[in-house]
């Protein structure tokens, strides 16, 4: 029985400047039904404080811990490690990685940094990898639907390029690593086995849920879905929803 709830942001909740019809109403009906929800997205385009904005103005509030992103995971690595952070990402991001106290050799920190991943930029982060600097990529999606409604190149082929050209593995912070999960999951006091995850990436939200341990992976019809998403990944998604809204029903429907 699920007993939690893990919701990926962008594509299920809102898109682009617009909120998904019935979002805001679907994640009410989760809260009144008692079960903790979780925010786990990749986007690393914004900081945390303007994603936690962009819920509020439509109408879903979000406090700080129940939003979970990659560059948490990024700064307790560094912090670890102290190692120096040499950032490849968006402008708008910077402030999250700010006041870090990282003083040793550096690493690279890859999220998607848009029209900023220039032939000087990638090159810099290249010669740091080609002499041994780790790779730390925030997400390594491959697509996200944009605010023109169509398919955009996400962070993931310029993480690929990199490893290719430099010979160095990146270690993939958010979606899918069990890790990102595991820190969702343990916030909510649930065992993984009761705890749902909702997104509309058949690849990282839905698989990388059920391989990290989730009792159940729903995807959405909805942001970068296609047609097909569901039968070309393993494991398949539990369950296939039109939107937030059915893929709810569904859930309060094995909640009990």
């Amino acid at each position: 029985m699920i007993r939690a709830v893990c919701l990926d942001i962008a594509g299920v909740l809102y898109q682009g400047d617009a909120a998904v019809p019935g979002a805001a109403d679907a994640v009410a009906r989760l809260r009144a039904a008692g079960l903790p929800v979780r925010f786990l997205t990749n986007s690393s385009r914004s900081p945390k404080r303007a994603v936690l904005e962009k819920l509020a103005r439509f109408g879903i509030a979000a406090a700080p811990d129940e939003l979970f992103t990659p560059v948490a995971a990024a700064r307790a690595w560094l912090d670890e490690t102290g190692h120096r952070a040499h950032l490849l990402v968006h402008p708008a991001l910077e402030e999250d990685f700010a006041g870090g106290d990282w003083q040793g050799p550096p690493a690279v920190v890859l999220g998607d940094a848009g029209a900023g991943f220039t032939y000087d930029r990638l090159n810099a982060a290249f010669r740091l990898l080609a002499d041994g600097a780790p790779f730390l990529a925030l997400a390594a999606n491959r697509v996200f639907r944009d605010a023109d409604g169509l398919l955009s190149l996400d962070a993931g082929a310029f993480v690929r390029a990199l490893e290719y050209a430099s010979g160095t593995e990146a270690q993939v912070l958010g979606k899918p690593a069990p890790a990102f999960f595991a820190a969702a999951v343990a916030s909510t006091g649930c065992p993984p086995g009761t705890v749902a995850m909702i997104g509309d990436d058949a690849e990282n939200d839905v698989a990388g849920a059920l391989r990290a341990g989730l009792g159940q992976g729903v995807l959405v019809r909805t942001g970068k879905y296609r047609a097909g998403d569901e039968t070309a990944v393993d494991p398949p998604p539990s369950h296939l929803a039109d939107d937030l809204g059915a893929a709810v029903a569904h859930i309060l429907n094995d909640a009990g």
